[in-house]
């Protein structure tokens, strides 16, 4: 039975998905329960060491002492004796002792937490760990309960089960399926805090779907016959709408929102009240005003629907949006799917969007990227159209700003190359696009604060989460590599425009566009999971719809629309 080797594969990323479960977790002393979540407190810092704080049973020389003899900080501290030690109280019973470089400019190593009541150590944080949180592995930190594996295992088998070769032979299909669902190991790592291990295993997967994206673009690579499914359309139909079903139901009942989804409800309030979007963020989110305006405003209807209480608590209208922004891809999917090739393609891609692990993730983290698909594939449904492509474009690039690579894509649309006309109406609709999205900005005198803390804090921030990163450190060792791919990146982005000649296809565009997003994440400093929604629905439509159409079925939308040519006149004779 030729279906082997794929439940084989299926069968290696289960056991690749377990095998971190066993390790301990980065801050887990042995012996010691592993950490759930950093106390809630504010660190305060103590001011008097010898008598114990109002409501604490140890003092502070007690908790620097019982910090210092912990083996782990010990060994961070080994060969660093001119690092100062600060003691804070962390909320109620929860003390913190920090390690920091000397002054002036003191940078926090070592990060230990001390339970007041039993005098133990419940965590020790060093390197990266002590300033991301994120990078700790505390369980169910994005999404909860969809990090667990009767969730996501399950998830990963109705990915695929509907493509297994049954009785036929496996084709590179079913490898690229597989490749989707190897950032499973990766994330598998990562929340077991072992970034280590995480951060490189995601580019072997990024790869591969970029190569074979640009394969697919010039014409290799293509399937030679129909796409055959397992089960009959109307049964993945059912499938595709109890899968999101499941995925509504899991966010309503055990999802978290993060600061992502948070900043898209302080943005929309901001402009709800008339004041400057941009810049002396607060409510517990400094750094939220970090997107593009349209990201802001795409959160207004539902903070007009379900209000804001003024704190980050359960954020309704954070679900209601990140729902919305799900089940409209979803749909947009399904209709884009039925205009390249009828019902049957249109259900695949809805069902490919509505069973994919990292779709989930995203929902049950609320956070905004399902948005950023959303717009790309409203760019793929008006491709037709210099205008509407240009609009979206914009739009989609001044959510999050890496779609603005898109441009040049978009602006060589579909059929033959665009005739000066259309270069000219593409360009005015892409510039009006942007100056109306940043009229509000504008209008309030905000533009410096937009560019400070957007555009200058996402090229410039440091994070552990790419190769670049977290190999290159804080003296950005890789620059140089760094900045060859991201120059590389540009010119792809730029080339597209051009090449491949000929008359475009909308699987050319879309493995374009997904070569490209996935380029630049490759390139960037700060990468994380929720991103890979950003170029999977492109990925899905090169790749389902570069099978060749069944006898009969709907012709393929691959050029663009082409005035008709007036019929002569007949004479009429006398």
């Amino acid at each position: 039975m030729r279906v082997a080797p794929l439940l084989v594969a299926l069968v290696a990323l289960a056991a690749a998905l377990v095998a971190p479960s066993a390790a301990l977790a980065a801050g887990n002393p042995p012996g010691a329960p592993a950490p759930i979540s950093a106390p809630p407190g504010t660190p305060r810092l103590v001011t008097s060491e010898t008598s114990p704080p109002a409501g604490y049973r140890l003092t502070g020389r007690q908790v620097r002492r019982i910090a210092a003899a912990n083996p782990w900080v010990a060994g961070a501290r080994r060969g660093h004796p001119h690092w100062v030690s600060y003691v804070y109280t962390r909320g109620p019973g929860v003390w913190q002792v920090s390690w920091f470089t000397p002054p002036p400019h003191q940078i926090e190593m070592v990060q230990v937490y001390v339970d007041d009541a039993s005098g133990k150590v419940t965590q020790v944080w060093t390197g990266y760990q002590v300033a991301w949180t994120m990078a700790r592995g505390y369980p169910g930190a994005f999404g909860r309960n969809v990090n667990s594996l009767y969730v996501w295992l399950p998830m990963c088998f109705v990915f695929v089960l509907p493509f297994l070769p049954w009785r036929r032979r496996p084709t590179l299909l079913h490898l690229d399926l597989l490749m989707l669902l190897g950032f499973s190991i990766s994330l598998a790592f990562f929340n077991q805090a072992n970034l280590g291990l995480s951060v490189p295993l995601v580019y072997p997967f990024m790869g591969y779907l970029m190569v074979r994206m640009l394969l697919l673009a010039f014409g290799r690579g293509r399937p030679r016959e129909p796409l055959r499914l397992l089960v009959p359309t109307q049964w993945l139909a059912v499938g595709a709408i109890f899968l999101l079903g499941f995925k509504i139901g899991l966010n309503v009942t055990n999802s978290n929102v993060i600061d992502v989804g948070y900043a898209g409800v302080i943005g929309a309030h901001r402009v709800l009240a008339n004041i400057p979007l941009y810049g002396h963020w607060g409510y517990g989110n400094p750094a939220g005003d970090t997107y593009g305006p349209i990201n802001y405003f795409s959160y207004i209807p539902f903070n007009l629907i379900f209000g804001w209480s003024g704190q980050w608590d359960n954020l309704p209208a954070a679900h209601a949006a990140a729902i919305t922004f799900d089940v409209l891809t979803m749909m947009g999917l399904f209709v884009l799917g039925w205009m390249i090739r009828g019902p049957k393609l249109g259900t695949v891609l809805a069902y490919l969007w509505a069973a994919y692990p990292f779709a989930l993730f995203v929902l049950s983290s609320n956070s905004n990227d399902a948005l950023v698909a959303l717009w790309l594939v409203i760019a793929l449904l008006v491709l037709r159209s210099a205008t509407a492509r240009a609009v979206t474009g914009a739009f989609a690039g001044l959510t999050k700003f890496a779609p603005l690579a898109l441009a040049p894509l978009l602006l060589r649309g579909l059929g033959r190359a665009p005739d000066r006309r259309t270069v000219v109406r593409f360009c005015i609709a892409y510039g009006l696009a942007i100056v109306a999205a940043m009229a509000y900005v504008v209008l309030h005198g905000n533009l410096d604060w937009f560019w400070r803390d957007s555009i200058s804090y996402q090229a410039s921030r440091p994070a552990p989460f790419s190769i670049w990163g977290l190999w290159g450190g804080s003296g950005m060792s890789l620059k140089i590599p760094q900045h060859l791919w991201q120059g590389a990146v540009v010119a792809l982005g730029i080339a597209v425009a051009f090449v491949p000649r000929g008359e475009r296809s909308i699987v050319q565009v879309a493995a374009l566009g997904a070569a490209i997003i996935i380029g630049l994440q490759m390139a960037i400093t700060y990468w994380f999971y929720l991103y890979i929604v950003w170029f999977f629905p492109l990925v899905i439509v090169a790749l389902a719809a570069s099978h060749p159409p069944e006898p009969g079925s709907v012709r393929p939308l691959s050029r663009a629309r082409r005035p008709r040519r007036a019929r002569a006149r007949v004479p009429t004779p006398v």
